[in-house]
Order: structure tokens, then sequence, then C-alpha cells
């Protein structure tokens, strides 16, 4: 799906209406609810793309190569995705990739998928602190070509509460929440009442730092007011 023009002015506002002038549109390479959630509670709604990548293949040839930085892995896979998303859907304008990982006592956590696996990271990370990584990748595409792009990582740190008991683990797994998230827990739901605080930009958390994408969308050229709603 394309968007709504290659580049537009900057908005200005009108003096006599306070309207400002259209903006470029923001695609989201990527299918997380809370992505499109964030975005959506700042005023942003996105085009939703899906991309084809093959996220275990390439942090498998990264590892090969020699990387072990979860900030190196979550960067590489936000590029991969937006690029992929912008030249698949052939986009005219600017494309989002993320991608985040859990580390733990320096061992990275992607998304667990199955209650065993989860259960096990949060027995292990009970009473512990992690590290948040989020990448971020930001490209201003013309149909499907990338003329632009900017992009780079944040890390917040989250400390998880001592007391958590069996029980409320179980509970929390049951509901299938924590399976599809980076670390097996969300900031913004019902994984809330098991952090005990985080050091960090909150955003990055939930996978998509309000204030990164500030910044790359005016590394671009553009202005982050152009991509509110009307």
């Amino acid at each position: 799906m394309a968007g709504l023009g290659q580049r537009a002015p900057r908005a200005k506002a009108s003096k006599a209406t306070g309207q400002k002038a259209p903006g470029v549109r923001l695609h989201l390479a990527s299918l997380s609810p809370a992505r499109k959630e964030t975005l959506e509670r700042v005023g942003i709604t996105p085009v939703l793309l899906p991309h084809e990548v093959d996220e275990q293949a390439l942090v498998a040839q990264a590892r090969d190569r020699g990387v072990s930085d979860p900030s190196e892995f979550v960067q590489m896979l936000a590029e991969a995705k937006a690029r992929d998303a912008c030249e698949r859907a052939d986009v005219t304008g600017l494309v989002l990739g993320g991608d985040s990982m859990f580390a733990v006592d320096g061992e990275v956590f992607g998304k667990p998928h199955t209650p065993d696996v989860a259960r096990e990271r949060w027995l292990r990370q009970r009473g512990q602190e992690g590290v948040l990584h989020s990448g971020h990748s930001l490209v201003h595409c013309v149909n499907g070509k990338i003329v632009a792009s900017a992009g780079g990582p944040t890390a917040t740190t989250v400390r998880f509460a001592e007391d958590l008991t069996d029980q409320e683990i179980d509970a929390y797994i049951a509901t299938e929440e924590p399976l599809q998230v980076a670390g097996a827990f969300t900031i913004d739901a019902k994984g809330a009442g098991f952090i005990e605080s985080i050091d960090g930009d909150p955003y990055t958390v939930v996978g998509l730092s309000v204030s990164k994408l500030r910044q790359l969308v005016r590394q671009l050229g553009f202005s982050f007011t152009d991509l509110w709603d009307y």
C-alpha cells in the first residue's frame, strides 16, 4: 500500500484555521499490536506492512560471524524488516522496522513461543534485572526504492519483583500473553504488576521508543508532527 507522496512540505499551522498541511505517511513493518497501539496513542495511525524476513536465520548467520551484542541483533533485524517491507510493497513514504530482545546476565532472549520456555525464563528472572533492547530502522522509500535511512537501538533496564510466586507465574503464562513478546513479559498489560522498576525509556520496553522515532524522522528531513493524524 502506498503512502501520501514522496515528501510533503513541512507542516505549518494556518493563522486563520489552526490547521496544518498534510504530512508524510508512516508505514510500520511489523504486525506487533504493541507497536501499533503505541503509535496510535501518540497520534499516529500507521499503515501496516508485512515482511518476510527469516529472523532465526539472520540471527544464526550473525552468531556465525561472531555477533553477540543484543543491540546489534535487534538493529540488524529492524533494518532487514524495513528494507523488505519497502521493496515488497512498492511503498512511497516512511517505513519503520523494529525488533526487540531481552538480555539477562548477558544471555539474549527473544520470544519464548511455548509455555515451558516462558516458565523457565520467569523462574530465572524473578527478583532479577535484565535489559530490553529495541532496534529502530526508518527508511524513506519512493516507489519501493530506499532513498535515505536512519536508525539505532535503545535499551532500558527492567527489574522484576522478588516476591513473585510460582502460582502467579503459572497464571500469567496461562493467559498466553508472554508467549509472543521478547523476554516473556509486557509492561503495558497483565505483566505490569510483576515489574518493580525500570531505568530508561518505558516505550523501549514496549518495542518502539517514541523519542527515538522523532529523532530518526528529523534525521531524514521531516517533522515528527507531520506524522500526526488530522
